[in-house]
């Protein structure tokens, strides 16, 4: 069954408090849905997940096929046909079917009991749901759990590998960091999300994809544009939203082991039970240790830092089956690196001297409250309440020094003398809290639904650079001024949404948000989607919305920290704002008998100001100060996908995407650096019956990307024209080959099958306590080759 043929699923009840995008997922065909609830008989609990179909005579066989599934409730809203029908089909797995008779005219209430069957027949699947939505307003691609098996998948970075839209990139070459790149602006700029909760954000973004495991992701959501308001002011380029493992869908246990040959291994455990007909539970637990030190490219630095992490996460899932719906969650983690010289050993400050040593120790704990309610009477109607708080605290340490008495090109810039060698910290603490209360209901019907809320935002932070240097002039406050950094938000919001949909082709969500920020006064934030179905398998989207994000200066910019670089912050950093419009065009079609999928998106950021970190116009400084007066930033990004299976098994994905990211930098306008014009992504998938073979290849090609060397002869001056140095041009190849048993899968693979390499990732690497040391312009692999191997086991 193909869901973009016709098939037209109802709008879905938001019975949680979450923050996705507001739309329905679906588009009524009648003013009065029939709407009911499904349980199982004899004991009355609901029964999530049970199909409804309506049942049509034999003449009426070419009427389109109109479906819904029942909520974590058991409750469901099926649209009636155009054509006349009376008998609706209702059918869940290990149950048997029963079929009902339906008023023709009004808008009944069904109760359907299904009885637990003696064996369940034959399931056929016909086609795989295609990864671009046909129902959201937005544009939403999902990477699902099966897109995730097909790579190692350790954690959230490594999620991405068989996505075009979203690029991940290393930090640097010391620490091992990765980050997103979406719409070809930095991860801090995209919402990251966990189970629709704003999560990782703030002094967790430089090691954050490494803070959720592969196996605990149930999937993925990549959204681009500035989303819903309900989801709070800072996306700019987008969200990505992880959901993680049901306590009441997931199995039972899953059990997943990786290792590869730098000597590093991964192993994770998620256990889950239903308690009773209410309560149900699920335990995630992850570690992963890398011991060995490895340095292939022989320049006496280690490949990957020696790194050891312990992650845990509990859910509580509590479904009363009379629409109260509750969820409780805790989690923690603990993280150390260790990187730097092969012979840099941590065993105290001095160690930081003799050999170039980096370290960083993370620990962080999160928890969260939510609770909704939805009305039996009127299952449109929710109200719920969610609580989040997270403590994130975090040390770390570089070996850092030369020894020089200077002043720079800017006059302004006091002489500074730097001891040689020595050593800089940055620790800092996060602490925040989140609530939202929101209320969801419908102006007469379905087709006008609105949501409206209250929010509230606690952030305190914390942060200390020791950058390992003295200014003559500066006084033991001033220096304390300058290392000491602290910001306390407070801000209170309210927002609305509404969204209308014609029951034929359109949607429109219209939303505003008003927040008073305790440092920035008052920020509104207006944002549109539209959704346009010109023929049934013809999608048009088009969205604009403003941002608003409060920097981290240093977080944002942690990587340079693994350079000689002199971090130079402003002393009056306004909020980073920008608007963001685009659209899509998504055409679902039939080629050689299997579906596909092509799909054409545009979209532009231009920021009305924006922290700039600059690189180019003095290559020993990062200065981090607002986008000048008459500056511009911007980023414009162009991306075409193709996904078809030409032959039964074989699944194709292709894209190339065109980026164009610039900066104003001393009146100059030039390319963001480590930022490609040009990418070119496909990926093969072959799967043979029952997947008892599964093979994945992927091949990854990047363009030139702008660099800004810290050893550069090429400083402009102030409007001078200046064109960057470029990287080379190079492809990454990957494959994967998974063998399917009954209970376990074993997997292996290999990332970068042509052994590519970055020269030099680490410019200065023989000096590292020299002026040219710079281990943060990474723009390619540093270890090369990697081969792996893994099992999954699992009891449903």
């Amino acid at each position: 069954m193909k869901p973009f043929r016709g098939m037209l699923p109802p709008f879905a009840l938001v019975a949680l408090v979450t923050v996705c995008l507001p739309a329905p997922e679906a588009r009524a065909q009648a003013i009065a849905p029939v709407r009911g609830e499904v349980t199982e008989a004899g004991k009355g609990t609901p029964l999530p997940g049970a199909v409804l179909r309506w049942l049509f005579d034999a003449d009426a066989a070419n009427a389109p096929v109109i479906t819904t599934t029942s909520d974590e409730a058991g409750r469901f809203t099926l649209p009636r046909p155009a054509r006349a029908a009376s008998r609706l089909v209702v059918q869940a797995l290990g149950y048997r079917a029963d079929t009902l008779a339906v008023p023709t005219t009004g808008a009944p209430y069904l109760r359907a009991a299904l009885r637990p069957g003696q064996e369940l027949g034959e399931v056929t699947v016909t086609d795989r749901a295609p990864a671009y939505s046909s129902l959201t307003p937005a544009n939403v691609q999902m990477i699902s759990s099966r897109d995730l098996t097909k790579s190692a998948c350790c954690n959230l970075a490594e999620s991405f590998e068989t996505n075009a839209s979203v690029e991940v990139t290393t930090s640097d070459a010391v620490s091992g960091a990765k980050q997103i790149q979406l719409l070809g602006l930095d991860g801090s700029y995209s919402l990251l999300t966990v189970d629709n909760q704003p999560a990782l954000r703030g002094l967790a973004a430089p090691y954050r994809l490494g803070y959720l495991a592969g196996p605990w992701i149930e999937n993925i959501e990549i959204i681009k544009g500035t989303g819903s308001v309900v989801n709070g002011y800072e996306a700019i380029s987008g969200q990505v939203n992880v959901k993680l493992k049901e306590p009441e869908k997931t199995d039972q246990l899953l059990f997943n082991i990786y290792g590869n040959d730098l000597g590093k291994f991964d192993v994770n455990l998620n256990t889950s039970a239903r308690l009773n007909a209410k309560w149900s539970t699920v335990l995630l637990l992850h570690t992963d240790h890398l011991g060995n030190r490895v340095d292939r490219n022989k320049d006496g630095f280690l490949d990957l830092p020696l790194a050891t992490q312990f992650n845990a996460f509990n859910k509580w899932k509590y479904i009363s089956g009379k629409g109260l719906v509750s969820e409780v969650g805790l989690g923690a983690l603990r993280e150390t690196r260790q990187g730097g010289q092969l012979d840099f050993r941590d065993t105290g400050a001095e160690a930081f001297t003799r050999n170039y040593g980096t370290t960083q120790a993370t620990t962080r704990y999160t928890g969260y409250a939510k609770t909704s309610y939805t009305w039996p009477s009127r299952p449109f109607q929710s109200l719920g309440l969610l609580l989040t708080g997270t403590n994130h605290d975090f040390t770390s340490r570089y070996s850092y020094g030369y020894q020089t008495l200077h002043t720079d090109h800017d006059p302004s810039l006091p002489f500074y003398f730097v001891s040689n060698p020595s050593s800089r910290s940055y620790d800092g603490t996060q602490r925040t809290g989140q609530a939202t209360l929101l209320f969801q209901s419908a102006l007469g019907n379905t087709s006008h639904v609105y949501r409206t809320g209250l929010s509230f935002l606690y952030d305190n932070y914390d942060e200390r650079l020791t950058a390992g240097r003295s200014y003559l002039t500066e006084t033991p406050t001033d220096v304390e001024a300058r290392e000491h950094r602290t910001r306390r938000e407070l801000v209170p919001g309210a927002f609305a949404e509404y969204t209308y949909q014609n029951s034929r082709n359109l949607t429109v969500v219209a939303g505003l948000r008003a927040d008073r920020h305790n440092l920035y006064g008052w920020q509104v934030t207006p944002r549109l989607n539209l959704k346009y179905d010109v023929l049934k398998n013809t999608v048009l989207r088009a969205a604009a919305g403003r941002g608003f994000r409060v920097a981290n200066p240093i977080a944002d910019n942690a990587a340079m920290l693994a350079s000689a670089r002199e971090f130079v912050i402003g002393t009056n950093l306004r909020p980073e704002k920008a608007w963001n419009l685009g659209g899509s065009a998504t055409q679902y079609f039939t080629a050689l008998g299997h579906p596909a999928t092509f799909i054409l998106d545009y979209y532009h950021t231009e920021f009305q100001n924006q922290v700039v970190a600059d690189m180019y116009t003095s290559p020993g400084l990062i200065a981090i100060d607002n986008l000048q007066p008459g500056g511009r930033s911007f980023a414009r990004s162009l991306q075409a996908e193709l996904q078809l299976e030409p032959l039964k098994g074989l699944q194709v994905k292709g894209a190339y995407k065109y980026l164009d990211v610039r900066t104003t930098y001393d009146n100059v306008l030039l390319p963001k650096p480590l930022t490609p014009a040009h990418r070119a992504f496909l990926n093969l998938g072959y799967a043979s019956a029952f997947d008892k073979w599964r093979g994945d290849f992927t091949v990854q090609w990047f363009g030139q990307r702008p660099v800004a060397h810290i050893s550069s002869t090429h400083a402009h001056g102030t409007a001078q024209e200046y064109r960057p140095e470029t990287t080379p041009r190079y492809a990454l190849l990957n494959a994967q080959l998974t063998r399917g048993f009954k209970r376990f899968d074993l997997y292996a693979g290999v990332e970068n099958l042509t052994n590519y390499r970055q020269p030099n990732p680490i410019e200065g690497a023989a000096n590292p306590f020299g002026p040219t040391f710079d281990a943060a312009m990474v723009w390619g692999p540093v270890y090369g080759r990697l081969t792996y191997a893994g099992l999954r086991f699992r009891i449903e």
